[in-house]
């Protein structure tokens, strides 16, 4: 499921479908890594490249990701907050009855301020401040307790259900170069007072993964000691060639967001001046999701900057 290996797929699946024909790919997000790797094992099988958020840095370990990407989610925390001051309160009020009560979701995983937290991985996405705002305005009853309806959409959102796989390998897609991950997330937030639980405002979290999610939540439990053999692994293969990547001739157009708040712009910024053939347009009027909000417009220009149209 990593690069390298989605990559060996890729290339068995296009020989069988274009035999000696190179095809185009769309590399969104962890597809834009995908396309790094591409570039950097089998060029010969591409024939045009788009990337939407996805430019990873070549040489960035988890924890480099985590440093650049904290920030950026107590920046987005920051705007919510302003943008809806009463739910500043509403979330630490939210909090103090975690602290103080045992409160069940459906599946009878306990609910923590730690997973109420975990709702600001929906920050990065376009609509994803208003889905946050509207979730906690029906966070409480008439009776000051927690509404079945908040509850249950709670559970949905934070239990990966369907799709645990981007919980457990969610450190693993940086790792290469002989050295583990160590739950990078985890030792990163340690550092970060302000993302203490006790803190004031009460910061969310991002897309970061931490051993307790594999303890706590039902759907992520099975894959408690495969993760935790993830995170100590070392023999990690290189993902990059970065001098086949720097003579690269395969057209490449990528949609850096500046305000990105999972793939960190500066470690995106220094990727395209490394690729050849690489051309950057970098824009904050999307998020992350910009590929799928803007219709057909994001993909669009990408493809006529590949064909030096743009």
């Amino acid at each position: 499921m990593r690069a390298d290996s989605i990559v060996a797929d890729a290339e068995l699946i296009r020989r069988q479908l274009c035999g000696d024909e190179p095809w185009e790919t769309v590399g969104q997000s962890y597809g834009g890594f995908i396309t790094l790797t591409y570039l950097s094992q089998a060029p010969e099988g591409l024939r045009a490249c788009y990337i939407t958020g996805g430019l990873p840095g070549l040489d960035a370990t988890a924890d480099d990701v985590y440093a650049a990407t904290y920030p950026r989610v107590r920046e987005k925390v920051s705007a919510f907050y302003a943008r809806y001051p009463g739910d500043r309160e509403l979330v630490r009020r939210i909090a103090g009855l975690l602290d103080r009560q045992s409160v069940r979701l459906p599946d009878g995983d306990r609910l923590t301020v730690r997973r109420l937290r975990t709702l600001g991985l929906m920050l990065g996405m376009g609509d994803g401040a208003e889905r946050l705002h509207w979730l906690l305005d029906e966070a409480l009853g008439a009776d000051g307790h927690l509404s079945a309806t908040f509850l249950y959409q709670l559970m949905n959102v934070t239990g990966f259900v369907d799709n645990p796989l981007f919980a457990v390998l969610q450190e693993s897609i940086f790792a290469q170069g002989g050295r583990p991950t160590g739950w990078a997330a985890a030792r990163a937030i340690a550092g970060r007072p302000e993302f203490a639980e006790d803190a004031d405002p009460l910061q969310f979290t991002g897309e970061m993964f931490y051993p307790w999610m594999f303890e706590e939540i039902a759907g992520l439990r099975p894959f408690r000691e495969a993760v935790q053999l993830l995170a100590e692994r070392a023999d990690w293969p290189a993902l990059y060639d970065p001098s086949r990547l720097a003579a690269n001739q395969v057209p490449v157009a990528a949609a850096v967001y500046h305000d990105d708040m999972y793939v960190p712009t500066e470690l995106s910024l220094a990727t395209a001046r490394s690729v050849g053939a690489l051309r950057a347009w970098v824009t904050n009027e999307w998020e992350h999701d910009g590929v799928t909000a803007s219709g057909a417009g994001v993909l669009s220009r990408l493809m006529d900057m590949a064909a030096g149209r743009a």
